[in-house]
């Protein structure tokens, strides 16, 4: 018999899109609400200190970021993003140079749910990649 996941689609549906706002106001002092500590990306165990860095030097890399949710399907305690970026990266993106032109791209990611220390969701696992060849066939 399958276990019936802590959350709701509707719960993590709502907690998502709470991290993309986070993510878009560089709220990244509010993460803890969002991430939990032990986060894993990419099955590398990040940590929260990880992950903010990536994420800081990410909006480094890229100031007029922002996170566009696309596509988005819920099953728990996974939820499934598709993001859509339009965008103006200061130097080189993901080896390419790009030097302030602007481009677009998607990223799919799959974030995993469990319960934070106050029971509120967390992600705790993000699985992502990023349609590289779409942004070098642009440039």
């Amino acid at each position: 018999m399958t276990e019936k996941p802590p959350f709701t689609a509707s719960e993590i549906t709502a907690a998502y899109r709470a991290y993309i706002d986070c993510l878009n106001r560089r709220d990244w002092d509010a993460l803890p609400d969002h991430v939990a500590a032990e986060v894993h990306h990419n099955d590398r165990p990040f940590g929260l200190p990880g992950y903010r860095a990536m994420l800081e030097s990410d909006v480094r890399a890229i100031p007029d970021l922002a996170f566009n949710i696309a596509r988005l399907a819920c099953e728990p305690p996974l939820i499934a993003a598709g993001l859509a970026f339009d965008c103006t990266p200061v130097g080189a993106l993901f080896g390419l140079p790009v030097n302030g032109r602007r481009v677009q791209f998607t990223e799919n990611v799959f974030y995993h749910y469990a319960p934070g220390p106050d029971g509120a969701p967390r992600i705790h696992r993000v699985w992502s990649v990023i349609d590289q060849a779409a942004l070098a066939a642009q440039l």
